[in-house]
């Protein structure tokens, strides 16, 4: 495995989104628990959730609940693992995706989060999505309090742009340590984002990074350069698309979701590929 850093903490280059194990299509918990347990097997030491991804109004924090269960029941040490998660989006129950970005629901959901994890302070808290209805600098304001208060051991940003990253550094007096934005083959509207969190040494996660691609492998029309690369190496498009994004900066770290132990394992042998520059030119056409 090979490793990046957030913050001052030493993680896999890939990591693993948790948020297909616990929505729509969710699998059963002893699916869900052996992916967790194949990614810690592969050297995963990334797992990224929120406290919004779950089905019911009743299953708030399904995903978290999830992942402290899988890690308590890994039979190895897991003491190197960081675990990401998010405050400020909800799932009110109906499939819709709402926003509450005030100080006070933030610190309410961080502490909830800490339960549901069963630690002390949360490795990597980020704020999930702006709130129209909030301040962003308010919103932001309530991570500063709670990384003060040593509730959470580092901060992050979610879906923000340029300018919000520049303010939520501002705002965490320089402690911001990464950015968690959409991109993929499909959706490279964050290329400035990813500039700017290589300018300023910030990790840059790629949320939904097989945009474009399905769960076949193949791709549309305009990104048939991707199954170009993959059908000449020999591998999953899926695996070409994540080296292609660890090319891309030293600071990336995707967090691919999967939902099949065979999933993540295809994931992390990206970091053994190494694309060459005519292949790099192609795919970033």
């Amino acid at each position: 495995m090979e490793f990046r850093r957030i913050g001052d903490v030493e993680v896999s280059a890939i990591g693993l989104g948790g948020m297909p194990m616990s929505i729509e299509g969710r699998p059963d918990e002893e699916r869900s628990v052996r992916t967790i347990h194949a990614a810690l097997d592969a050297g995963v030491t990334l797992i990224d959730t929120a406290d919004a991804y779950h089905l019911y109004a009743n299953d708030v924090g399904h995903n978290e609940t999830l992942i402290a269960r899988a890690l308590a029941s890994y039979g190895g040490d897991t003491s190197a693992v960081l675990v990401a998660t998010k405050g400020g989006h909800l799932r009110p129950g109906d499939g819709s995706w709402t926003l509450n970005g005030s100080p006070e629901y933030i610190k309410e959901a961080c502490e909830a989060s800490l339960k549901r994890l069963g630690v002390e302070a949360i490795g990597l808290y980020q704020f999930h999505r702006p709130d129209p209805k909030t301040p962003y600098e308010d919103s932001v304001g309530a991570i500063r309090d709670l990384l003060d208060a040593g509730k959470i051991r580092m901060a992050g940003v979610s879906n923000a742009n340029p300018e919000r990253i520049r303010l939520s550094q501002e705002i965490l007096g320089g402690r911001l340590v990464s950015v968690q934005n959409q991109f993929s083959p499909a959706f490279r509207g964050s290329e400035p984002e990813l500039e700017l969190c290589h300018e300023l040494g910030i990790a840059f996660l790629p949320w939904s990074p097989f945009g474009g691609i399905t769960e076949a492998g193949e791709l549309g029309q305009r990104f048939a350069a991707f199954a170009q690369v993959a059908a000449a190496r020999g591998v999953s498009a899926h695996r070409v698309c994540l080296a292609w994004m660890l090319a891309k900066s030293p600071v990336v770290i995707p967090i691919p979701g999967a939902s099949r132990p065979a999933s993540i394992e295809d994931s992390v042998r990206a970091v053994e590929l190494e694309l060459t520059p005519d292949e790099l030119a192609l795919l970033n056409q």
